[in-house]
């Protein structure tokens, strides 16, 4: 039997075809998880180039003082493990949501968002020591490329926390919907983002800088 279609075949004698494509070629949410992991690229390449700067500029003092001087490993440490303690809240919070409980997911970002907190006051502790001793990011090209790199991660961590607060009323509010454990999912690699990006500051920035 021949399956080719004749023109009144396809355009329905003239009048209008409409096609029905079956709603699981489909799935729901597919093309927000999609955009989701091109923007967490596309954030690679923005810490990329400021690693990059950092690199060129490192060790560009301008006679001033460098990281031995300025950075304390001991405080950096521990904001470190705050931000990796509030990843470990975090995935605990995702494996509440497989179970459907509303409450201790909101708990559990909570207590991320108290981890966030705490790591972004340290944060801003050591900026504004280090400005308030005369080593601003106009100081020198060291200073400038350090502000950058460590503020652009700083901004990210407060968006996202902005972002868990507003899940944590959408949940209390609609539950755990489709909706809203996509969104918790796409906060999820955000958040670990962050992570991964910070122990690459730590590791080049604090690390290397004090002990190099």
């Amino acid at each position: 039997m021949s399956t080719e279609l004749t023109h009144e075949q396809i355009t329905g004698g003239g009048k209008p075809v409409f096609f029905d494509f079956d709603e699981h070629d489909h799935p729901e949410g597919g093309s927000t998880m999609l955009g989701f992991w091109m923007y967490l690229m596309s954030d690679c390449l923005i810490f990329a180039v400021l690693f990059a700067c950092y690199g060129v500029l490192g060790h560009g003092y301008g006679g001033g003082k460098g990281p031995k001087e300025l950075f304390e490993l001991p405080l950096v440490a521990f904001n470190t493990a705050m931000l990796l303690f509030s990843s470990l809240t975090y995935g605990i919070a995702m494996l509440t949501m497989e179970k459907g409980s509303v409450r201790q997911v909101q708990f559990w970002l909570v207590v991320t968002g108290l981890f966030g907190l705490t790591f972004l006051g340290v944060e801003m502790y050591e900026f504004s020591n280090l400005i308030a001793e005369g080593n601003g990011p106009s100081r020198s090209a060291f200073l400038s490329a350090f502000f950058t790199l460590v503020g652009t991660h700083g901004f990210h961590v407060t968006c996202g926390l902005i972002w868990l607060t507003t899940l944590v009323i959408q949940i209390g509010t609609h539950g755990l919907g489709q909706a809203n454990r996509r969104r918790l999912q796409c906060l999820s690699m955000f958040w670990h983002f962050l992570d991964v990006i910070w122990i690459g500051v730590f590791t080049i920035v604090y690390l290397m800088g004090v002990l190099g």
